[in-house]
């Protein structure tokens, strides 16, 4: 198989503009998915919003990057490839169920870094299709981190013969909770002011009703950060984190974190304090 055609692009693409694309872009969409990758090259870390974001997400500010911080550098060109008219699910409505990221080796602030991102694995859902939103960084030629997004498109139909979506994943008993979190309502608009990730459904509870919830909702990615603030200094260096994003997290809400130290690693549980719903359900280990 011939390798795919790479577009480099020369700057950081705007989120805003992409999700007002998204909205005007979503319908009359189809077909297979593009063999398109889009990267970026000599990316470099400002450390003033780096401090930003583990201030907002909880996590202790070092020279090395939290495992969720290169999934910011990389969404926005995520973004790019799923509101181009080539993609065949349209933006608006995907939900976002699944997120997997390995560290390959401690990554460092001051390292620059190369980003590329492409489409793979359209599947079959229950409620619809998946398809998987991978990326990948380099620094000085090396892999050193890499992730799988997985988003579902309700209603949507995979090309027929498409997989199975594997949507899931599988923790252990995680009956008592570690820690109590009171999540404000301003939280969506924290995250998305440092991440750029400013979908309507985490502002504010008057746009997150257009888009059919009952309140706004926490951003997964900042779940999954906080999980990791919560066990810092106890994660080894090269690790695997693989999350299933279950029920939204509307805001505010009171929430509870619940770990289980396990063989090579940890697992995870994010719920309601008052029903037990489970927001976010994970595993943690080390590479």
């Amino acid at each position: 198989m011939a390798d795919p055609e790479v577009t480099v692009l020369d700057a950081t693409p705007s989120l805003a503009s992409l999700y007002a694309k998204a909205a005007l872009t979503s319908r009359g969409r189809g077909g297979e998915l593009p063999d398109t990758h889009l990267a970026r090259h000599g990316v470099t870390v400002d450390r003033d919003h780096l401090a930003a974001y583990a201030r907002v997400c909880r996590m202790p500010l070092t020279d090395v990057l939290p495992a969720t911080y290169p999934h910011m550098l990389t969404f926005p060109l995520q973004m790019a490839l799923m509101t181009d008219r080539a993609f065949p699910l349209g933006m608006v409505g995907l939900v976002h169920v699944r997120n997997r990221i390995e560290v390959l080796r401690a990554v460092r602030a001051d390292e620059a870094l190369a980003l590329e991102v492409w489409a793979e694995r359209f599947a079959t859902h229950r409620s619809g299709a998946t398809v998987d939103l991978c990326a990948t960084a380099t620094a000085g030629g090396q892999e050193v981190w890499r992730s799988r997004s997985t988003y579902l498109s309700r209603g949507a139909k995979a090309p027929a013969g498409a997989p199975e979506a594997d949507v899931d994943v599988a923790v252990g008993a995680l009956e008592r909770p570690a820690a109590t979190w009171r999540v404000p309502d301003d939280a969506g608009r924290r995250y998305a002011k440092v991440s750029g990730d400013v979908n309507p459904i985490h502002l504010s509870g008057l746009t997150a009703k257009a888009l059919g919830f009952k309140r706004a909702i926490a951003h997964g990615m900042w779940v999954k950060s906080r999980v990791l603030g919560g066990l810092a200094g106890r994660l080894p260096e090269a690790l695997d984190v693989d999350v299933a994003f279950r029920k939204p997290l509307f805001l505010p809400s009171t929430v509870t974190l619940s770990t289980a130290e396990v063989a090579g690693g940890w697992d995870v549980a994010v719920r309601s304090a008052t029903s037990g719903t489970e927001h976010l359900v994970g595993t943690i280990r080390a590479l």
